[in-house]
This record gives structure tokens, C-alpha cells and sequence, in this order.
């Protein structure tokens, strides 16, 4: 076994890593990027070498500055985590070069499994079932176009060299083909560095139903059974659990049969992943199933197989990686239970699924719940910014069935709490709840189908309870801040420095305005004799009691009904975590608004920070409410800015290649 080994990763799954290897004796290098010179992997490891500036491109891949940090360190082996450098065969070789061990597979399995077409020739090879399409090398558009009207629409282009839904488009007529081709192209290109796409029919109903494998230097190979993945928000993977829900016996040993055959004909080593696309019947049952790819390293939901079989596998990486047989053979891995795994984001999944940005403000993660796993790599406090994913923690529950997995699941994220930045959290309650979902009617289109289940839109307004809990929250941090302001003064026992809201002959109340629906609301705070407050509301009073705890919630008693709930008093809004929602209260000055104008509606905002990948319109142009205008790049993902009316382009402020900041004006119309 290693006695030192360096992860070329960063987040959660650095810290994952840290963690095994600690346990197993082993010492650990972390490496990190100026913006993550505090991060917690960075504090987790017994050291940790600078790599270079915030850009992925200047730190965490570059290759050989991880390898110089190997020589300084001693490390004898590097485990790549997922992303970055993990699938990169130019750096499996360089670490052999240097005599270093890569916990990965050979360089040339890589290689062969890195090109969608060309893996899927190899595996078409190994009799694998492929799904009917054109994988070969010819990119000219037109021919493209004539494969897509043989293969049938609707078909799916893929970035040959992609993974993670990236440089993907689904396309339902031939009038559509061209320009998604060359989005998707764009995306491949600006992404992988490599433009080459495939073009394949698209299975209807289908489900993404993946085998984790493992593999050894002796040429034994086993799979630790399947993972359902098919909840996914643009191609990319929100939900994931172990087993598949209504996985035939007989289709899980032939799917598992056809995973490792898979890793033995490329002479694969270690961990991996093969991917298939499973034609699902109307009772939810996988039928013929189709290969996708292969991921040649550990996958982000590696822990749902963790707790179905019980193993390590970053442990098992590590011990194939020294040359040890596989742990255990394909009759002693067993099934346990179920589990399920939630990716915890910083993105609004009520407005089209934008990344988000800012520090944690406050981060409350339900550790050692019963059945729950929790997988992070940020504490309160720590910043989430525009250069890396946008993963918060993997929030996993495991249980003896399904329904129970789910339970401890949805009742686990009720318990999270994140303050400062916007997340996908409600969604992801609404989702463990949701009825198809229990039922496990499930397909790759998923979230679409039920949009109306999953999306809030984004302006409901609050309703009275949270209003008085935003209140509330309000007036406990003005009591503690004059209770504060009276400790520090020459008479901290003054009636005039209480926090009570005593007066002499009257009672005495706070006005308080907030924003609801875009409208302005009105709440009187009034402070009762016995302590306790009268709120005025725009449905009528309510009597409360109230007290601040130490864990950043309040306990609570509305009209008889008692809580604990996270209310986060902010600079501008009131941030309330009331069981299954989040909301934030903007707060209104009257005196401070008087002094600003209104926004300017004549023009058109990024949404977010990224870079301009692409300008549909010039100056003097006439558009249409919904035309696309440019095209922003946030996150190694392509979101399509549109016309929100009906107009003409007075000025583009932006090119391709340039980087914008969230608010920036975009484009401008003229006036009407």
C-alpha cells in the first residue's frame, strides 16, 4: 500500500478521499487554486501545495505542476477525483513517465473509452447493444444532416469527447438539426477541445441505468450492481439511487454481464462506470437497453453503491491501484436495502436552473441522522464562486427499502439550511415527495413532465406566517443589538437601554415593510405586557412568543402552534427556512428607497457572470419577444439570453469571448 498519495481535485470529493485514506494509514496531499486557499479539503490533508490562480486552466489542470508537486511531497500515487484531470490519458501517462502510480485505469483505456464513437465501435465489437445512429468521423453539416434524416427524428447529438450532459442536443425535426448542431459543437469545442459529435436515435421512455464496475491487474473484473440516474435537469444528473426500481433479475446479469465484458475488452484497471440508456415499458419496467459510454474513474454518486453493497470503493481504487486482487469476487457482493442520492446545488431551480454565487452565509447539514450520509466539501462560511461547480453536498439516504430510503431522504433535506446562497434545496424536497417519483415512474424527461409539480415560480408571494417569522426575526436581532449597544455603555441597567419595548404609559410597536409579490406589506410589531408580541397582518393579528436559540433558528409559538425555525436576518432581506421552503423577504426602507429610480427597463441584464459565447443581434435589429440574443457561458454550461418583448437593438455591449458580471447590461433596446 501507498504511504503518500495526492489528489488532483478539490470540494467534496477531495475531502472523500482525505477521509479513506486517512483511515486506511495512508498520508495525503491536497493542491488548491488561490480561490481555494482556505478550502476544507486544503485543511483535511497532512499537506497541500499551491497550484496557480482561480482558473481551473492555470491550477488544477496543469499537469505538470501536480506532477512537480509529487517530487516536492513524495507522493508515490495520485487519485484524480472526477472532473478535471480524471479522464485524461496524456496525464496517466505523464504520472508514469515520472513514476508516479495513477489511481485510475491505463492510459490506453482511457483512450479508447474518451471518443464516444470510437468506444462505441469497440463495444459494438464485445457484442454490446448499441443504439441505432451515425459514430464515425465524417463532420461535415450536410452529411450530418443526411445520417439525422436516416436515423429518424426525434435524435440526439452528442459531443463525442463529453460527459456530464455538456455539448448535448436533443432534436425534434430536421429544421431544428443545423443549429443545434452547431451550438452543440460550440459547447464540445469550448468545453472538451474537441468539436467531434455523434448523432443517435433517441430512445423513447427511456431510462439512464448505469453498472458500476471494478477491474484488477490479473484480469478479473466484477460489477457492484446498477444505478438508476434518469432524474436529470439538462442531461445532467440530479437524483440517483441503488438499485434501479423494477430492475428484472435476468436484466441486471445480462446488463451486468455486457459492463464487464465492457472493461475487459479495453484491459481495463480500477473503477468505472458503463452507461446505458434502458427503454422503459408503461409499468415502469426496463426493457432492451442500449451502451452510452464508459466513465474511466469514480462517479459522483458512488456513495448509493457504497451503501447498497457495504464497500469502500475508494478503498478498493486505492488497493488495485498497489497491484492487489479485487477484495471480493462477483458471488460475495450482495444487495443491502436501498439508497438514494440528492446533489445539493447553488443554483435557482426555479428560474431555469441558473448557477448561483456567494458565501454561506449559514450551512446547517443534518450529520448523523439516522440512514443519512452526508458527502461536503464547504462549511458555513466558505464562498461558492463562478470558477468551479456549483455543488453544495451530496445529501445520500439509505434504508432497507425504497419508500423508507425516500423518506429519510426528503425528512434529511427539510433539514438543510443555507443562507447566502440560492439553492436547489425546495426543489429537491418537492422531488423526494413527489407521487410519480414514490411510484417510480421514471424516465430521463422526468422533471420536464412534472414541471408543474417542481417549479415555483419565482414572485409567489409569502404568506403571513413566514411574513411574521421574517418579523420576528426582525425584532429579536434589533433586541440583541441594543442589549449589546447597552453592555457596552456606562449604565447597562438604564431603563432607556431596554430591549423589551417597555414603556412607561403605552405600548410600544415597530412598523415593518417588506416585499410580497412585488408589492409593498405593512406588519406592526407590537410588544405586549407579558412579554410576548402582537403582529398585524395583512390577514390579521397574531399573538406570538419568541426567543433566539444558539443554533441560528428561533423557537417560535404562533397562536398556539410551536416551532424551531431558521430565520437569517441579512443586510437587505430576511432569509426564513420554514420546512419544505425557502423563502427571502426583502425588507423596505421607505426613507433609503425614496432616494433611487426605478430600473431601467429599456435594458437587458446577464443573469449571471460568465462569458459571451455567441451574438445573434446587432444594433438597428428588430426582434421578437423569445428571440435568442446572446449566449452566455457560466459553469461550462451554454445559457441562451432572449428577448423578453418586442423591439429594435439599439447597442450590443458585449462580443464573443468577453466576460460579464451578473447585473451588467447586455444589450439595450431603443426607445419606444
Amino acid at each position: 500500500m501507498f504511504d503518500k498519495i495526492l489528489i488532483a481535485n478539490r470540494g467534496e470529493i477531495a475531502c472523500r478521499v482525505i477521509r479513506t485514506a486517512r483511515r486506511m494509514g495512508v498520508a495525503t496531499v491536497a493542491v488548491f487554486s488561490d480561490a481555494d486557499a482556505e478550502a476544507q479539503h486544503v485543511k483535511l490533508a497532512d499537506e497541500a501545495v499551491r497550484l496557480g490562480p482561480a482558473p481551473a486552466r492555470e491550477s488544477y489542470l496543469k499537469a505538470e505542476r501536480i506532477i512537480e508537486a509529487c517530487r516536492e511531497t513524495g507522493a508515490q500515487a495520485v487519485h484524480p477525483g472526477y472532473g478535471f484531470l480524471s479522464e485524461n490519458a496524456g496525464f496517466a501517462d505523464a504520472l508514469a513517465a515520472a513514476g508516479v502510480t495513477f489511481i485510475g485505469p491505463p492510459a490506453d483505456a482511457i483512450r479508447a473509452m474518451g471518443s464516444k464513437s470510437e468506444a462505441k465501435a469497440l463495444m459494438e465489437k464485445a457484442g454490446v447493444p448499441l443504439v441505432p445512429g451515425y459514430h464515425g468521423r465524417e463532420q461535415d453539416p450536410d452529411f450530418l444532416a443526411e445520417e439525422a434524416d436516416r436515423i429518424g427524428y426525434p435524435l440526439l447529438i452528442k459531443a463525442s469527447a463529453g460527459g456530464g450532459g455538456k455539448g448535448m442536443r436533443l432534436v425534434e425535426t430536421a429544421a431544428d438539426f443545423k443549429d443545434a448542431l452547431a451550438g452543440c459543437k460550440r459547447e464540445a469545442a469550448a468545453s472538451f477541445g474537441d468539436e467531434h459529435v455523434l448523432v443517435e436515435r433517441f430512445v423513447t421512455n427511456p431510462r439512464h441505468i448505469e453498472m458500476q464496475i471494478f477491474a484488477d491487474a490479473e484480469g478479473n473484473a466484477v460489477h457492484l450492481f446498477e444505478r438508476d440516474c434518469s432524474v436529470q435537469r439538462r442531461h445532467q444528473k440530479v437524483i440517483e439511487e441503488a438499485p434501479a426500481p423494477f430492475m428484472p433479475e435476468a436484466l441486471r446479469a445480462e446488463m451486468g454481464k455486457a459492463a464487464t465484458d465492457a472493461a475487459q475488452a479495453i484491459g481495463y484497471r480500477g473503477a468505472g462506470t458503463v452507461e446505458f440508456i434502458a427503454e422503459t415499458g408503461e409499468d415502469g419496467v426496463p426493457k432492451a437497453f442500449f451502451f452510452m459510454e464508459m466513465n474511466t474513474r469514480l462517479q459522483v454518486e458512488h456513495p448509493v453503491t457504497e451503501c447498497v453493497t457495504g464497500q469502500d470503493l475508494v478503498e478498493w481504487q486505492l488497493r488495485v491501484a498497489a497491484g492487489e486482487p479485487l477484495p471480493l469476487a462477483q458471488e460475495e457482493i450482495a444487495l443491502d436495502g436501498h439508497a438514494v442520492e440528492a446533489r445539493l446545488y447553488a443554483e435557482d431551480a426555479d428560474n431555469g436552473f441558473l448557477p448561483a454565487t456567494g458565501r454561506l452565509a449559514r450551512l446547517a447539514l443534518p450529520e448523523g441522522a439516522d440512514g443519512v450520509r452526508i458527502d461536503a466539501g464547504v462549511v458555513e462560511g466558505d464562498e461558492v464562486t463562478v470558477h468551479y461547480d456549483p455543488m453544495i453536498a451530496k445529501v445520500i439516504a439509505h434504508g432497507p427499502d425504497r419508500e423508507i430510503a425516500l423518506s429519510r431522504l426528503a425528512r434529511a433535506l427539510e433539514q438543510v439550511e443555507v443562507v447566502g446562497v440560492t439553492t436547489n434545496r425546495d426543489f429537491l424536497i418537492r422531488l423526494a415527495r413527489n407521487t410519480a417519483f414514490r411510484a417510480a415512474r421514471l424516465n430521463t424527461g422526468f422533471i420536464e413532465t412534472h414541471r408543474a409539480d417542481l417549479i415555483r415560480p419565482g414572485d409567489r408571494p409569502a404568506p403571513d406566517r413566514v411574513l411574521a417569522l421574517a418579523a420576528l426575526g426582525e425584532v429579536l436581532g434589533r433586541a440583541e443589538a441594543a442589549e449589546a449597544k447597552a453592555r457596552a455603555s456606562h449604565d447597562p441597567w438604564s431603563p432607556w437601554a431596554l430591549s423589551t419595548g417597555w414603556r412607561l404609559n403605552d405600548t410600544s410597536f415597530n412598523d415593518l415593510y417588506f416585499e410580497r409579490g412585488g408589492e409593498e406589506v405593512h406588519v406592526r410589531c407590537a410588544y405586549l405586557a407579558d412579554g410576548g408580541f402582537g403582529l398585524d397582518l395583512p390577514g390579521g393579528r397574531v399573538r406570538a412568543e419568541a426567543a433566539r436559540l444558539g443554533d441560528g433558528r428561533i423557537a417560535v409559538d404562533l397562536d398556539g402552534h410551536k416551532g424551531r425555525v431558521a430565520v437569517s436576518v441579512g443586510m437587505e432581506a430576511t432569509t426564513v427556512v420554514d420546512g419544505a421552503e425557502t423563502w427571502r423577504i426583502r425588507r423596505i426602507d421607505r426613507l433609503a428607497a425614496a432616494g433611487f429610480a426605478d430600473e431601467d427597463t429599456g435594458k437587458l441584464v446577464a443573469p449571471m457572470p460568465g462569458k459571451v459565447t455567441a451574438v445573434h443581434v446587432e444594433a438597428g435589429a428588430a426582434v421578437a419577444k423569445g428571440e435568442a440574443l446572446i449566449v452566455l457561458e457560466a459553469m461550462k454550461m451554454e445559457h441562451t439570453v432572449r428577448a423578453p418583448k418586442d423591439g429594435t437593438i439599439a447597442a450590443v455591449r458585449f462580443a464573443v469571448g468577453d466576460p460579464v458580471g451578473e447585473g451588467e447590461a447586455l444589450i439595450t433596446f431603443e426607445d419606444e
